[in-house]
């Protein structure tokens, strides 16, 4: 907290004035990166219309695009928000179900229309939302790690690829 505190300019009590301990202030910052998503997810205008030209999956690949976009700027942000335990994190199935996560509710409502048009077999939308959350949040992990070989703009190729590869599976 010390360290915090010098880098900001302030006292470390001036910290723990705002979070009891380091665990607090992990948290307000995942918080706070969560809403920064949901907040860009929002203004990528993913969802469609009667008179959209856009298909679910250019839209979902605009969903990851943003997430990606997020990770590669904010890469140890986008870790506390998705590998690091903490208390309060939101919990698959039981908080997703219970539309807790702003990230996820804007991907299951285009899973849900998917499905509602044809486009993709009836299912368990709150698993494929996870399942794909977790495609892309492994696959940035092994990039951010180190274990992928490749340049940003390949990389992005290669989720994109993915990603289709996933959703042909879930086609109706």
């Amino acid at each position: 907290m010390r360290r915090v505190a010098a880098a900001v300019g302030i006292t470390a009590m001036a910290v723990y004035r705002h979070y009891p301990d380091r665990k607090g202030l992990l948290n307000a910052l995942a918080d706070a990166g969560f809403d920064e998503l949901a907040e860009r997810l929002t203004a990528a205008r993913t969802t469609g219309s009667a008179r959209s030209t856009r298909s679910i999956e250019d839209r979902l690949t605009r969903v990851l695009d943003v997430n990606l976009m997020f990770a590669l700027e904010k890469p140890r942000l986008f870790e506390l928000m998705f590998l690091t335990p903490r208390e309060g994190a939101r919990q698959y199935p039981r908080d997703f179900v219970a539309g807790k996560s702003p990230t996820a509710n804007l991907m299951a409502g285009l899973v849900e229309e998917g499905m509602a048009s044809g486009h993709f077999r009836k299912g368990d939308v709150w698993a494929i939302v996870f399942e794909t959350g977790a495609l892309l949040q492994g696959l940035m992990m092994l990039y951010l790690g180190g274990r992928v070989d490749m340049s940003a703009t390949r990389f992005r190729t290669f989720c994109h690829q993915s990603l289709r590869r996933y959703m042909h599976g879930i086609r109706a």
